[in-house]
């Protein structure tokens, strides 16, 4: 399995324990969905390897304390900072105006509110305290324009398309 065939759940953070645990800090807004979590990929050297989770508990924090199969305190150190995935297959379907940032890129941004095509999704910022999408227009010109829920009117995921009704003036940001 290759990193695009995957989703970032976050990142191992410290260890915890002399037994070989680790803090698995999870990017996430729902961490129940995370219960049942049996196995993780991480990131070592560019390649994914499989770490089956044989205990874990939750902190006060909302970090996952996590026992992997055959690590020890030794090894423990060697994973810290690696970054833990899941397959693309395990996120579950979202409908309507809710979508993953992975799954909108190559779509066409629609202003409803003039009913131009402003451009093509190439990226999304989510590191920043607003998400934006960065989009480029038919003549490879760059915008940015942020994601607010309120001003997005339709997901169609058959024809690709984001349709957005955006204020005056901002398609030229």
């Amino acid at each position: 399995m290759q990193i695009k065939d995957c989703y970032l759940l976050g990142r191992i953070t410290k260890k915890h324990g002399i037994k070989g645990q680790v803090v698995l800090s999870l990017d996430t807004d729902d961490l129940d969905a995370y219960n049942k979590l049996e196995s993780v990929l991480l990131s070592i050297e560019g390649k994914l390897v499989p770490f089956f989770i044989t205990n874990k508990d939750w902190n006060p924090k909302g970090k996952l304390i996590v026992t992997f199969e055959d690590v020890d305190f030794n090894l423990a150190s060697e994973i810290i900072n690696k970054e833990a995935y899941l397959p693309l297959s395990t996120l579950p379907k979202l409908e309507g105006n809710k979508f993953y940032f992975h799954e909108i890129i190559g779509f066409s941004l629609v202003n409803t509110s003039t009913q131009n095509t402003i451009g093509e999704i190439i990226s999304v910022n989510d590191e920043t305290a607003q998400n934006l999408f960065f989009i480029k227009n038919k003549e490879n010109k760059e915008s940015i324009i942020p994601i607010i829920d309120e001003w997005i009117v339709e997901v169609n995921r058959q024809e690709k398309v984001i349709k957005m009704n955006l204020p005056e003036g901002i398609e030229n940001l």
